[in-house]
């Protein structure tokens, strides 16, 4: 299983950037998504969240009305649409997944697959 983020870069504050998670699961609609990001030296934290079909989100406080996030099941991809960019946005961005019978559930923990990070700087 490999979940293979893309997207990241350097861009200005207020800027915008669209980071990718492919993923090579058999059956990825069977899969939660979830995007968390990573500063050196802090603890992971969690970003955006999207159910196995798609129906409901969730988003950390942090990017809320800035961030969204979607899914393309017939690309086994999920998206990660950031605008208005602040430097406090500087990390590495992971993709997850989680295995769920439940269409509609979102996740934040437990996930069964990791992929590697993509690195995202917003300079001032």
């Amino acid at each position: 299983v490999q979940l293979q983020a893309s997207g990241g870069g350097l861009v200005q504050a207020g800027g915008s950037l669209r980071l990718s998670c492919a993923a090579s699961l058999r059956t990825f609609s069977s899969y939660a998504m979830t995007w968390f990001r990573q500063v050196t030296g802090k603890e992971r934290e969690f970003v955006a969240a999207v159910s196995r079909n798609g129906s409901s989100t969730y988003y950390a406080d942090s990017v809320k009305g800035r961030f969204t996030i979607s899914r393309d099941n017939a690309k086994n991809t999920v998206y990660l649409q950031m605008n208005s960019l602040k430097p406090e946005d500087t990390a590495v961005y992971y993709c997850a997944a989680k295995f769920t019978y439940s269409p509609g559930n979102y996740y934040f923990n437990n996930m069964s697959y990791w992929g590697e990070g993509t690195l995202v700087t917003v300079s001032s």
